[in-house]
């Protein structure tokens, strides 16, 4: 295993509570078999993070632990000041999550794009009434959808009908709804088209200016000029760092293997399809 050890606060505002994480020396399991082996990172502030790792390397079991979905065996996650390993209620205040979108689903169930996040958020209020629409809630949805780009138009279609890129609006809207500091996005540029590949990169980098985005993928180079600190993992090793220093061919090939090469002076193409 071979670890960097990285600790990143000079986006911190001195007086203004600013978004926070760490990841304290986290082990996570499956039965015998160990996934994360003492990871460590530590982040305060606004700004953009990518996790980076082929299939099975452990990425979305890390997003489970961040969410206190999954309990480490050893190890404690902390979110803006608070302990929430193995703790769902407590890391959901925090955390806004964008599950990755899949280009087919059986069994959808009607409901459009408006309710999807208008429900989000009622389920997030804690005043009377709690269940139930009002001016306060539609203020609140109008302005969050209009905040992701998704057009008034497409407000009241079946959230089944939309592009993949609309989807992905409107999976993000309901994230950010409940306005948490952290941000967390399971591969949230697949399934998506080369176009909308582009433009929600562009929303990302806008919402990472204020809140602590933890973003999936297989492919950075859409994100990386945005991107703060890039975790390469592969299950038991990790490198953790600012991009310059982590996404080296050497690093590389210790987290892909020899499908990991170097290309000059190319153009980049984002086309893969989950």
């Amino acid at each position: 295993m071979c670890t960097f050890i990285y600790k990143f606060n000079e986006n911190r505002a001195q007086g203004n509570l600013m978004p926070s994480i760490l990841i304290d020396n986290v082990t996570i399991a499956y039965g015998n078999s160990i996934v994360i082996d003492g990871l460590t990172l530590e982040y305060s502030g606004s700004g953009l993070i990518q996790i980076l790792g082929p299939n099975g390397a452990g990425k979305t079991t890390l997003l489970k632990a961040l969410l206190g979905l999954i309990k480490p065996i050893k190890g404690r996650v902390v979110l803006n000041g608070i302990d929430v390993t193995g703790d769902p209620g407590k890391a959901g205040p925090h955390i806004g999550y964008v599950p990755q979108l899949f280009p087919e689903i059986q069994n959808r169930y009607p409901i459009t794009a408006w309710e999807l996040v208008e429900s989000s958020y009622l389920m997030y209020r804690r005043k009377w009434p709690r269940l139930f629409s009002d001016v306060e809630s539609r203020k609140i949805v109008s302005r969050v959808l209009e905040s992701v780009g998704l057009t008034k138009d497409l407000w009241y279609e079946s959230f089944w009908n939309l592009s993949g890129g609309q989807r992905q609006r409107v999976l993000i809207a309901r994230a950010i709804v409940h306005d948490p500091q952290i941000l967390i996005m399971d591969e949230p540029l697949s399934a998506v088209d080369p176009v909308g590949k582009a433009e929600l990169a562009n929303l990302i980098a806008t919402l990472a200016k204020k809140k602590l985005v933890i973003v999936t993928s297989h492919d950075p180079m859409l994100l990386l000029k945005h991107t703060n600190l890039v975790l390469l993992l592969n299950r038991r090793f990790y490198v953790v760092g600012k991009p310059e220093y982590v996404l080296t061919l050497e690093n590389a090939r210790k987290v892909y293997g020899e499908s990991a090469i170097m290309v000059y002076q190319h153009i980049h193409i984002s086309d893969t399809h989950a």
